[in-house]
């Protein structure tokens, strides 16, 4: 069976294999904030810039409002964000990073560098790793 396909072989298993590798690299220092990877991920681009809207927040991170959800109310439940409806259009839900939210991006702030370190890659290596899997996903995205 020569023409099988192998697992070693395929981009898909690099790429799901590298996600768990860097997710697990991550854990030990988000447990430390009390988050875990999603909340990590929702916080970082409240960090960036908030308010944001849910259905804004869904969009950025690639998530439907039933992961979503769930995961601003754990985050409300932390302290961490609270959800504020728009006085313009009671349908519209913006969520604020509350002060203890807002504190935790200076703990978070050495992340990144904790997975640079493991992953053994140069600064240039990783930027342009990055840049292809940002290539990879536009891609892939408009596939479907």
């Amino acid at each position: 069976m020569t023409d099988a396909p192998r697992l070693d072989r395929q981009v898909c298993f690099a790429l799901y294999s590298a996600s768990r590798a860097a997710t697990a690299v991550y854990r030990p220092v988000l447990e430390d904030l009390g988050l875990t990877y999603p909340q990590y991920l929702v916080m970082l681009v409240l960090w960036e810039d908030q308010p944001r809207g849910v259905k804004e927040l869904g969009r950025e991170l690639g998530l439907d409002s039933g992961t979503l959800s769930p995961l601003l109310k754990r985050l409300e439940a932390l302290g961490l964000v609270e959800r504020r409806r728009s006085g313009d259009d009671e349908r519209r839900v913006a969520i604020h990073l509350t002060p203890a939210g807002q504190g935790l991006s200076s703990k978070a702030a050495a992340i990144p560098q904790r997975l640079a370190d493991a992953a053994g890659l140069t600064p240039a290596e990783l930027e342009q790793l990055r840049g292809t899997l940002s290539k990879l996903t536009a891609a892939l995205h408009d596939a479907v």
